[in-house]
């Protein structure tokens, strides 16, 4: 009886491993091209406003094997915040997650727009956001954040940054 254990006990043991050598390795996540859209947006930037003047600085991130986009904000008026930003591939939409030191938070869906990420919070929301980021032919990245008080139908912008490398 105690042979008739060992040897069960032996099969179960290597059972796993035969059946992991047929088996393929499961392929990287977040390496679709939907992942990859909102990349121009990595580095360290100096952010600055319309006229030129310096408001702050970011540093943008991959986490987590690239499914992952975070944001580290420090402006010129004291205020910082993060954001975690990811392609959610089962609604297939971009979704952002922002809160910072004033005790805001912001949650925002969108998609690629002709070459712009365009994320805004829900419909419902009163104000509600609308965040385009567009990258430039000189490098540069434009931040245009507009608020709607009125659903949608006219918007008014609250911040129109542009971001340079920092070199």
């Amino acid at each position: 009886m105690t042979c008739r254990f060992c040897a069960l006990l032996l099969l179960l043991t290597l059972t796993p491993f035969a059946g992991a050598q047929d088996a393929k390795p499961a392929p990287p996540p977040c390496i679709a091209p939907a992942h990859r859209q909102f990349d121009f947006w990595l580095g360290d930037w100096d952010v600055r406003n319309a006229a030129g003047k310096l408001v702050g600085r970011n540093s943008i991130t991959s986490l987590h094997k690239g499914c992952v986009l975070f944001e580290n904000w420090s402006g010129g008026g004291g205020v910082t915040g993060t954001s975690f930003n990811l392609y959610d591939a089962a609604r297939k939409q971009w979704h952002q997650t922002w809160v910072d030191s004033s005790g805001s938070l912001l949650e925002l869906d969108g998609a690629l727009v002709d070459g712009s990420m365009v994320l805004m919070s829900a419909a419902g929301d009163d104000p509600r956001n609308r965040i385009t980021w567009r990258a430039l032919p000189d490098g540069r990245v434009r931040q245009l954040w507009e608020t709607s008080s009125d659903g949608g139908t006219t918007w008014t912008t609250s911040f129109d940054g542009y971001y340079e490398k920092k070199r």
